[in-house]
């Protein structure tokens, strides 16, 4: 079908499910188009969106823009901006709203384009040697920050990083001498390079592509963006287009065991040195935005250096005075992004509630919340002119983009649901439930039905437990470990928010470090149990247990802790030797806050909830999936783990991908894993 019949399908009531209806498969949610990147132009009247198509037999996906008025109320569908062709992303208007800006890489290099909001052909603003990264157009429209990944000593000469990076590509020596941590970092391996913030003048219409640029954080040895999955929030330009704010870590040898990101002023022009606004907080300082007056910065901190899940604050800094101070120090949430209101009254945030990831309103004065958007999770929103406009997924509708009003009220959908896609595909019904955990405590979970449910009937059980450890499986949707596409094997599903979970209270996120294999199996116990009892379509005797990273280790842990309930369990690069773990996991700060120190100075707390101590009583059958470029949970631990199964005879296999980091990301590896899983679940438990 057309994208562009598809997007009139977002104006549509959704169709009753045909009575053939089958369920979710993998090479649907590998081929559902996805939008993502909701941008308001500044007067809030034309929104613009990217969305993501694959081609399958290519392996890859290409983005393309697309632009709705949203003053008319008609029936016309948003309309593609960019040309066929094209992949884009980061879409961002001009201060006039005339103008959209991207980058793609389709000259090559990845560049900055703007095309008329009207429509047109895109032209190229830049034309440097190496990558843009991510950018901001400043306030007045005539510069652009941006980052690039350059070596040190070559500054703003990105010819000079490009012969450098050529070189070694043509070198015949290949090994590598290094005198520091990081050596690799998520899925890559060190090579001397950094994201750098430079500043470069636009070209005027008819001008050749920038060129050149100035250097503007080449004072600070640290990435901005932050490595590996910083981005544009990590950097912003004040409003009088004089300096630039950057949350950076600047930690030298200590850079893999510190999480102290500070922010720091940085002169527009390059002249002046950086200012480190945040000295006194040794813990991580993030997402800063200015109060449209230029008098107020907002961010995010943490307080205890060290520990990457701590709960994120609320903050407001006056520039005039120094003085900072917490906005709403009785919320007990952490948001994960912000946005001001054009007066500088409240803050929009997004942060995570009870099983879901809602939308608030905070008021700057009072520290008051008010919730405006739930019944699900917001994964991107903003706020212009009149109009809020917010992503939004569930456990069976996919990202859909909406508009309302400030107040979330007037809401309508721009795109369609999962389901409005998928025509064909028939979701399973979820529901939340609760009971009593670990510690006395109220936990939460979700079940999903199967999607070809029959009241009175049994299901065979895929119970799902999260990474993190510090995370949540609840209302929203994944493209990797998605309910759905286990219901849709007539699977019922279930998952629990154990101790350690986030969304509930930073304490009930604390309780999990030092305790990995304690309260958090208590409550998958106790939660499978209190599922049973309320979900009379629960087989409890046919089910398979399934997790990765956390998740993972929880099932080796289960295999040697609470082996009863299961005819099969499924590994995804999951940590097998807590110790060895310690030393060979890249950020160190994750184990040793886990853990209460190194491996040297703690090694009982290593040993205490150590999987590898219990392989002995492993007797259950196991999938193992490992990914090569895992760099987070290296392949070692899987290689482990499936050793320790295949020395002992129990029946195991292995899905090992020689070129996925820790998630699969291509479309045809994404396939191959789940056909392995839901094969493997077939084997043990049915249907």
């Amino acid at each position: 079908m057309p994208r562009t019949a598809l997007l009139t399908l977002c104006l549509l009531a959704a169709l009753p499910v045909a009575a053939d209806a089958r369920g979710l498969e993998a090479r649907d949610l590998v081929a559902l188009e996805r939008v993502s990147s909701p941008t308001l132009s500044p007067d809030g009247r034309h929104l613009v969106f990217a969305q993501r198509s694959i081609d399958f037999d290519a392996n890859s996906g290409t983005s393309a823009l697309y632009v709705r008025n949203l003053v008319t109320r008609d029936l016309a569908p948003p309309k593609r901006l960019t040309p066929e062709g094209w992949s884009v992303n980061s879409p961002a208007f001009s201060p006039d709203g005339g103008t959209v800006y991207f980058l793609s890489a389709k000259n090559g290099a990845q560049q900055l384009y703007a095309i008329p909001l009207a429509g047109g052909t895109p032209r190229q603003l830049t034309g440097f040697a190496t990558d843009v990264g991510t950018y901001h157009v400043s306030p007045d429209g005539n510069r652009v920050a941006f980052s690039a990944s350059v070596f040190g000593d070559c500054g703003a000469d990105f010819a000079c990083t490009k012969q450098r990076m050529d070189a070694r590509k043509d070198s015949k020596v290949s090994g590598v001498v290094y005198d520091q941590l990081f050596v690799r970092h998520w899925d890559t391996w060190a090579d001397g390079t950094r994201n750098r913030l430079f500043v470069a003048d636009l070209p005027a219409q008819g001008a050749k592509p920038a060129s050149s640029a100035t250097a503007v954080s080449a004072a600070l040895d640290g990435d901005i963006p932050g490595r590996p999955f910083g981005g544009a929030e990590d950097y912003t330009w004040a409003p009088d287009g004089r300096s630039l704010v950057a949350s950076v870590k600047v930690a030298g040898r200590e850079e893999p065991w510190s999480t102290n990101f500070d922010l720091y002023r940085l002169d527009a022009g390059g002249g002046a040195a950086p200012v480190n606004l945040t000295a006194d907080n040794a813990a991580w300082d993030a997402g800063p935005v200015f109060s449209a007056d230029g008098g107020t910065l907002f961010y995010r901190a943490m307080k205890r250096p060290g520990f990457e899940a701590d709960r994120y604050a609320l903050m407001a800094l006056d520039l005039a005075s120094g003085e900072r101070r917490e906005i709403a120090p009785g919320w007990d949430r952490s948001p994960s992004s912000l946005q001001p209101s054009a007066d500088g009254r409240a803050l929009y945030v997004a942060a995570q509630d009870t099983g879901e990831y809602p939308l608030f309103r905070v008021d700057v004065a009072t520290g008051e919340v008010t919730r405006l958007v739930g019944g699900g999770s917001v994964s991107a929103f903003e706020v212009a002119g009149e109009t809020l406009v917010y992503s939004r997924n569930a456990i069976d509708t996919g990202d859909v983009i909406h508009v309302a009003s400030l107040d979330g009220q007037g809401e309508r959908a721009i795109t369609p649901t999962a389901a409005e896609r998928l025509p064909g595909v028939d979701f399973g019904a979820f529901e939340q439930f609760s009971f009593k955990g670990a510690k006395g405590a109220t936990v939460h979970g979700y079940v999903v039905k199967p999607s070809n449910f029959e009241e009175g009937r049994e299901y065979p059980v895929a119970f799902l437990i999260h990474g993190g450890p510090q995370g949540s499986f609840g209302n929203g949707w994944s493209y990797r470990w998605n309910p759905q596409t286990y219901a849709g094997q007539g699977y019922a599903v279930v998952m629990i928010d154990f101790h350690g979970s986030t969304g509930y209270g930073q304490a009930f996120t604390d309780a999990i470090s030092g305790d990995w294999g304690g309260a958090p199996l208590e409550d998958l116990q106790k939660g499978w149990a209190a599922a049973q009892q309320k979900y009379a379509f629960l087989d409890g005797d046919n089910a398979c247990a399934l997790g990765a990273s956390y998740g993972g280790y929880m099932v080796n842990w289960i295999a040697g802790n609470w082996n009863g309930p299961w005819k099969c369990l499924v590994n995804h690069n999951g940590v097998f030797d807590t110790r060895s773990m310690g030393l060979v996991t890249e950020e160190l700060w994750f184990t040793e806050w886990e853990n209460g120190g190194t491996v040297f100075d703690n090694p009982e707390a290593y040993e205490r909830h150590n999987p590898a101590r219990h392989i002995e009583k492993w007797r259950v059958p196991m999938l193992v999936v490992a990914g090569q470029n895992d760099f987070r949970v290296p392949i070692d631990q899987s290689l482990s783990t499936f050793t320790a199964l295949q020395r002992q005879g129990i029946d195991s296999k292995l899905l090992y991908f020689p070129d996925e980091n820790h998630w699969v990301l291509k479309p045809q590896n994404s396939v191959l894993w789940h056909d392995t899983v839901n094969a493997w679940l077939k084997q043990h438990i049915g249907p």
